[in-house]
C-alpha cells in the first residue's frame, strides 16, 4: 500500500522539485516536506488540502487510499465499487478523467497494493508452505501426486 509520505515523494520528484522548493512554493516551514515524507510528521488537513491541490490530485490519493488521482473513491467514505456500475452523469467538459485499471475497478485501490505488497505475498506463502508441511497438508499431496500419476 502506498502511504502519503511516499505519495508525496512521487509527487515531488515528478515536478523535479526540490523539498525546501516545494515547502517554499505551499508557504510551509522549510523542513516541512522532509518530515512529511519521512513520515516523521504527518500534514495537518489544511496541509493536505494545499498539496493536493497543488498537485491536482484528490485528498484520498494524496493519503493512498486511491489509485486514481482525479477520482475521489475511498474505501473510508464507502465508495467501493458495486457488482453492477451506477451510471454516474458526465463530467465538465474541462475535467478529463482517466480510465481505471481493471485490478482498481475490481479490487479498489486498497485491496490491490495489499495483493501486490511483498510482505503479504511472503506471508501467504509461508501459510501455504506450513500447511502443505503438517500432516493432512502431506496427505493431500500424496493424493495429487497419486492422481497425477494415475492419469498418465
Amino acid at each position: 500500500m502506498v502511504t502519503m509520505a511516499q505519495r508525496l515523494e512521487a509527487l515531488r520528484v515528478e515536478r523535479g522539485l526540490s523539498r525546501p522548493a516545494l515547502s517554499a512554493a505551499l508557504g510551509f516551514p522549510k523542513t516541512a516536506m522532509e518530515k512529511f515524507e519521512t513520515g516523521r510528521q504527518t500534514p495537518t488537513q489544511d496541509q493536505q488540502r494545499k498539496l493536493a491541490d497543488y498537485f491536482g490530485v484528490t485528498l484520498p490519493y494524496l493519503r493512498g487510499e486511491s489509485d486514481d488521482p482525479a477520482e475521489g473513491d475511498s474505501w473510508l467514505s464507502g465508495n467501493v465499487p458495486a457488482e453492477e456500475p451506477v451510471p454516474r452523469a458526465p463530467a465538465a467538459p474541462s475535467v478529463q478523467k482517466k480510465p481505471r485499471p481493471a485490478a482498481v475497478q475490481e479490487d479498489g485501490a486498497v485491496f490491490g497494493a495489499l495483493l501486490k505488497s511483498p510482505s503479504f505475498q511472503a506471508m501467504m506463502r509461508a501459510a501455504a508452505l506450513e500447511a502443505l508441511r503438517s500432516p493432512e497438508g502431506q496427505e493431500l499431496l500424496a493424493k495429487a501426486v497419486r492422481r497425477e500419476l494415475g492419469r498418465r
